[in-house]
């Protein structure tokens, strides 16, 4: 933090203006901009404005910033799709965390309305000479030379291309042009980009001086770059990112990346990416201690991220569907909830009710991907390793009969670490965990296509 006394008495005097900048790389939001997002619904549930702002100008460009080659050329259309993306990404975020804000706290203060702004807004129309005029006047070569991402790759094999060097001008301009038209007086950012901060304060103060105007001192603040304890950077699965597009990373795979999250880090996720209260985190912490098998406090985490990103409505599809595939207890369950689970995922499978009970289990177990073939899964059961209702079968050529559903709809079969499941009423609802399972660690689904007879393996 930046002057640190003397932003708690602004913080302290009146509301104040934040901004965090959004890189449009993707068309949507990722876990690994929930820090920075945080930081900001921290400032705005306590009644200052934010801005999140995304960079459709210097995504052209690239930050050089923790890098050490550079970026490769951005595609124009991809970078204003992107913008728009982005745009309705964070506007989505914000209102559901509001909602999600006001379960867990007392919010007292009149919230004000997000503002979602493109740098392109202002760079579009700002011409080489006047940038030059009013920023490059202003900025030192020996200074800009000085900053951490510069150095780091000026000592590169690769070196600093001319465009990257400019890149802390142009985002220092887009601080002093926040701070100028709307008051901004504090930049958020990643612990990479305090030098491309410190550059947005040096102008703005160069500025106000050549303008004789008196204005509110501007301060800037970071946040860690957060990696997992082993090493790798948060918010990566297997190489993928894990989006908060539930068209793009579903909400069930969103719950179970943070379910999955280890001991040594979910304490200070718990801190981070939610809006429990300091006993409450430890309460939970003591009780996960207890009965660290039963992983509390990773279930409490990936509900309390859940439902600020995907509502509650998501943390109940996604628990539901972590029980079908994962748990052994099926008492209680509804077929309802079942299918509200899978609803709208594009995993699910559908095949005829009269397949259900007029094929071996065997068969079904080949034909939908448990096991490689019918010989295999005979195999597997003779092994006592194929289950139904988690009962192993030791009969080869047992058939499903009505009274082996759950809620008279649903049938749960599978081996070691699988799942499968039928739903019948006319239409079988199947789900296969299948031998892919070690390489992908998660079932995978069936779909199934009774009106074309074909199916799809995703």
């Amino acid at each position: 933090v930046f002057r640190p006394e003397a932003l708690c008495k602004d913080l302290e005097k009146k509301p104040q203006v934040v901004y965090a900048g959004v890189d449009p790389t993707a068309k949507s939001l990722h876990i690994g901009h929930l820090i920075p997002l945080m930081t900001l619904l921290h400032f705005h549930i306590r009644g200052h404005t934010i801005i999140p702002l995304i960079g459709g100008a210097t995504g052209l460009v690239g930050d050089p910033s923790g890098r050490l080659t550079e970026r490769q050329p951005a595609d124009v259309q991809q970078i204003q799709n992107n913008v728009t993306g982005l745009t309705a990404s964070i506007d989505l975020f914000f209102e559901r965390a509001r909602k999600y804000a006001t379960t867990r706290l007392s919010l007292g203060k009149e919230i004000s309305d997000i503002r979602v702004k493109s740098n392109l807004d202002w760079h579009g129309s700002l011409t080489m000479l006047e940038f030059l005029q009013k920023v490059g006047i202003h900025s030192r070569v020996n200074t800009m030379l000085n900053r951490e991402s510069v150095r780091a790759r000026l000592d590169s094999q690769q070196g600093l291309s001319f465009t990257e060097f400019t890149y802390q001008l142009l985002q220092a301009y887009d601080f002093y042009h926040l701070h100028k038209h709307h008051d901004c007086t504090i930049q958020v950012g990643g612990s990479d980009q305090w030098g491309n901060i410190l550059a947005g304060m040096e102008l703005i103060s160069r500025l106000d001086q050549s303008s004789g105007k008196n204005r509110a001192e501007a301060y800037g603040l970071t946040t860690p770059l957060l990696t997992t304890s082993t090493g790798e950077k948060f918010g990566k699965s297997a190489g993928n990112a894990v989006w908060l597009d539930a068209n793009m990373t579903s909400v069930f795979d969103f719950y179970q990346y943070f379910l999955k999250v280890t001991d040594a880090d979910v304490e200070k996720h718990l801190k981070l990416f939610t809006l429990l209260s300091e006993a409450q985190i430890n309460k939970t912490l003591v009780a996960h201690k207890g009965q660290p098998e039963k992983r509390i406090a990773q279930r409490c985490l990936a509900s309390e991220i859940t439902e600020m990103v995907h509502t509650s409505d998501g943390v109940r599809q996604a628990e539901t569907l972590t029980r079908l595939l994962f748990e052994s207890d099926y008492a209680g369950l509804k077929t309802n909830q079942v299918v509200t689970a899978m609803e709208n995922d594009s995993r699910l499978a559908i095949i005829e009710e009269q397949e259900i009970f007029g094929t071996p289990i065997t068969k079904l177990a080949s034909k939908y991907g448990l096991v490689s073939s019918t010989s295999a899964a005979r195999s597997l059961c003779l092994s006592r390793g194929l289950y139904l209702n988690n009962e192993a079968v030791t009969d080869p050529h047992l058939r499903i009969v009505s009274s082996d559903l759950i809620d008279k709809r649903v049938l749960s079969s599978g081996r070691a670490r699988t799942s499968c499941w039928f739903w019948s009423q006319s239409r079988v609802l199947c789900i296969f965990g299948n031998r892919l399972l070690e390489k992908y660690s998660n079932p995978t689904l069936i779909i199934i296509n009774p009106l074309e007879w074909r199916y799809t393996v995703f």
